[in-house]
């Protein structure tokens, strides 16, 4: 990561005043100053990286100074985390098709269309790499699948409603074993997964949690505190 050489130019859009990152009102002068920034910032990412994002690389592809970038975003780590708060808010609403299978494989295919895509899809194995290396990154990537998550539960809840699949499904963790897949292929192949892989991948959620595997108490399962809690982790429970 290269911050350039700090500060020191003049503030040309003269609104540098210290905002914190996704706290900038709405509208206006700072929030067209924010939007040019991250776009630079998501462009700079999707082509080096985020060992290569440089603050006055950044401040010069969005021509507005560089001690406007320095203030208010202060790091490469606290500019991709403004980053990942904006893409939740521009992120397009779930699907309604009327099924859960059809709507997991609607989520499916907006995944695998934006790991292959060609500015998206660097910018996320971008922003993956740097989760793992800068701790407000990982915050923010994780606030960021929360949001998603959350969204997308919500189709889970409607076919509990409509009786497609047991009620007590916890919904997050079927909307959360439809991506995971996919992002198991790119990290552990670096290709990423094509049409036919995310359909897979939403059928495989969909037939488990219509079988009830995401159930929030399976039956059968041992209870907190009973006497058949399985064994904690420890010298004979490690790698079971």
């Amino acid at each position: 990561m290269k911050d350039g050489d700090g500060p020191g130019d003049g503030d040309r859009d003269g609104d540098g005043c210290g905002v914190l990152p996704g706290s900038i009102r709405p509208g206006g002068r700072t929030a067209r100053v924010r939007a040019s920034v991250l776009r630079a910032a998501g462009d700079a990412l999707a082509e080096h990286g985020f060992a290569g994002l440089d603050l006055a690389d950044v401040a010069s592809r969005a021509q507005v100074g560089r001690t406007t970038v320095y203030r208010r975003w202060g790091s490469a780590g606290a500019l991709v985390a403004d980053l990942l708060v904006d893409m939740a808010e521009q992120s397009l609403a779930r699907s309604r098709t009327g099924s859960l299978l059809g709507d997991l494989k609607e989520n499916a295919r907006l995944v695998q269309r934006t790991l292959v895509d060609p500015r998206q899809g660097p910018l996320f194995r971008a922003i993956l790499a740097a989760a793992a290396t800068d701790d407000s990154t990982a915050r923010a990537l994780r606030r960021f699948y929360e949001i998603r998550v959350a969204e997308w539960a919500g189709c889970v809840d409607d076919a509990v409603e409509r009786g497609e699949i047991p009620a007590g499904t916890d919904a997050r963790e079927v909307v959360r074993a439809v991506s995971a897949p996919l992002y198991y292929r790119l990290l552990t192949t670096a290709e990423p997964p094509d049409e036919t892989a995310a359909d897979r991948a939403a059928e495989g959620a969909f037939v488990a949690a219509h079988a009830g595997v995401y159930l929030r108490v399976r039956p059968g399962a041992p209870q907190s505190g009973a006497a058949g809690d399985l064994e904690p982790p420890g010298e004979h429970g490690v790698g079971r």
